[in-house]
C-alpha cells in the first residue's frame, strides 16, 4: 500500500535511482546543488527573483544525506507545483530545463520527514539571503540599463558575448507606433506580417495609420500566412528587428531639426521668423515645410485649440495680456484668433476686453507681439504639463 505521508513524483524504472550523483557540497553556495548544471534557477517572486537551491549538506539527517543537489531541486519543484506555484521554469537555460526534467524523471516517492527536513532548509536558506544580484553579466547589463552609457553596455556584450535582449518583442512593443511603421515598411512583407501580430491590438493599429495604404494592405493580408511561423523564427525576427533599433546612432537632440528651428522661430518676432523663412523656401523647400509645421504663432490658436480648453488658457493668464494681444491683432488669422478666445470665454469677461481694447487704441509693435508671446508660452506649459492637447496638423489638414 502507497505510504499517505509520501509526496509522489514521477515515477522511473527503480524508485531507488536517486540519480547517481555525487554528494553535494558543504551549504556556503547558492546554485543548484553544485552539480545542478552549474548554473542558477532564475523563477520570479522567489528570493529576490531568483529560486537558487543550494548545495544543501553538512549537518544533516540521515534520511537526507543521500539526495543530491539536483534531486533537493526536483523536490522543491514538484512541492511548488503541487502547490499551484506558477514557476517560470521556460526562462532557465536550455541544458538546465533538461537536467531538471531527468532528474524528476528519475524520482520515485519521497518520505514526508525527507520532504519537510528539504522544504524547512530551502526555507531556511531563502530567509538568510540579505541581497540578490543578477544572475550573470546578462543580469547585470540589464540591471544597470539606463545607469551606464549604451556604448559600455554594448562593449561588455560584445566582449562577453551575452546576448543583448532577454524578450526582445518587449523592446519594440514600447517602440511609438510611427517608428515601428518605419521599421515595417523597411522589412518583407512577411516580416512585418509577424510585427504586427506580436503587437497588442491598440499598438498594432496605432501603427497602420502610419503606412501608406497599399503596404498596410500588403502586410494585413501576411498576417494570414503566419500560422504555420514556428516560434523559434519569431524570436530570430524579434532579434533582428531589436538589433536593428539599437544599432542606430545616439543622437545628440530628441527633436527633428525642423522642430528645433520652429521653436525657435515661435519665439522670434513676427518680421525676422519670415525673413528667415524666405530663405528657408529659397534653400530647402522640404526642410522648410518641416520648420513651418513646428512653428506655433498667436494666430494658430483658432485652429490648434479646442474651444473648450479656452478657459483653461484664460485661467493662467492676466487680462492685460489678452487684451494687448487682441488689440494689436491686425492680420486676418490674428483677428480669428481674438473672436476665437472671446467667443469661447465668459461672456462676462468678454464683454470686460472688448471695452478695455476700444480704451486701449494702438498698441506697439514690440509690446504686442510680447504679449502674444506670453500667450504662446503659457499655452504650451499647458501642453507640456498635459492639460490640454492640441490637435493634430493632420486634423487641420483633413478640414
Amino acid at each position: 500500500m502507497q505510504n499517505e505521508n509520501a509526496l509522489a513524483l514521477p515515477m522511473a524504472a527503480s524508485s531507488d535511482d536517486l540519480g547517481d550523483f555525487s554528494a553535494p557540497a558543504p551549504l556556503g553556495g547558492i546554485d543548484l546543488g553544485g552539480d545542478f548544471g552549474g548554473g542558477d534557477m532564475g523563477m520570479g517572486g522567489m528570493g529576490g527573483g531568483a529560486l537558487d537551491m543550494p548545495a544543501m549538506g553538512g549537518g544533516l539527517p540521515s534520511t537526507k544525506s543521500k539526495l543530491s543537489g539536483k534531486a533537493k531541486a526536483a523536490i522543491v519543484v514538484r512541492l511548488l507545483l503541487n502547490e499551484g506555484a506558477d514557476i517560470p521554469l521556460e526562462s532557465l537555460p536550455d541544458d538546465l530545463q533538461i537536467e531538471l526534467t531527468q532528474q524528476m524523471g528519475r524520482m520515485g516517492l519521497i518520505d514526508r520527514d525527507t520532504l519537510h527536513e528539504v522544504a524547512d532548509e530551502f526555507a531556511e536558506m531563502l530567509d538568510n539571503i540579505g541581497l540578490s544580484f543578477p544572475n550573470g553579466l546578462a543580469g547585470a547589463l540589464s540591471a544597470m540599463e539606463g545607469k551606464i552609457s549604451r556604448q559600455t553596455a554594448s562593449r561588455l556584450r560584445k566582449e562577453a558575448g551575452v546576448r543583448q535582449f532577454g524578450d526582445p518583442w518587449e523592446r519594440l512593443r514600447a517602440l511609438p507606433p510611427e517608428e515601428l511603421a518605419e521599421l515595417a515598411e523597411a522589412e518583407s512583407t512577411e516580416v512585418a506580417a509577424v510585427l504586427l501580430s506580436k503587437l497588442d491590438t491598440a499598438k498594432a493599429a496605432q501603427m497602420l495609420i502610419h503606412l501608406p495604404g497599399p503596404v498596410a494592405r500588403r502586410i494585413t493580408y501576411a498576417v494570414s500566412q503566419t500560422a504555420a511561423v514556428t516560434p523559434d523564427t519569431v524570436d530570430r525576427i524579434g532579434l533582428s528587428l531589436a538589433a536593428q533599433i539599437e544599432a542606430r546612432p545616439e543622437v545628440a537632440f530628441d527633436e527633428t531639426p525642423g522642430q528645433r528651428m520652429g521653436a525657435i522661430l515661435t519665439q522670434a518676432a513676427a518680421g525676422k521668423r519670415d525673413e528667415v523663412l524666405t530663405a528657408l523656401d529659397e534653400e530647402d523647400e522640404e526642410f522648410a515645410g518641416d520648420v513651418r509645421k513646428s512653428i506655433f504663432t498667436y494666430a494658430l490658436i483658432a485652429q490648434r485649440v479646442s474651444p473648450v480648453d479656452v478657459p483653461k488658457i484664460t485661467r493662467v493668464l492676466a487680462q492685460q495680456d489678452l487684451v494687448t494681444a487682441i488689440a494689436f491683432s491686425t492680420g486676418e488669422d490674428d483677428v480669428e484668433t481674438s473672436e476665437f478666445m472671446l467667443a469661447n470665454m465668459s461672456s462676462r469677461m468678454a464683454n470686460n476686453i472688448r471695452e478695455e481694447v476700444t480704451e486701449r487704441g494702438k498698441v506697439k509693435r514690440s509690446i504686442g507681439e510680447g504679449a502674444m508671446s506670453t500667450i504662446v508660452n503659457s499655452l504650451r506649459e499647458l501642453v507640456n504639463s498635459g492639460e490640454i492637447e492640441l490637435r493634430s496638423v493632420e486634423e487641420e489638414e483633413e478640414e
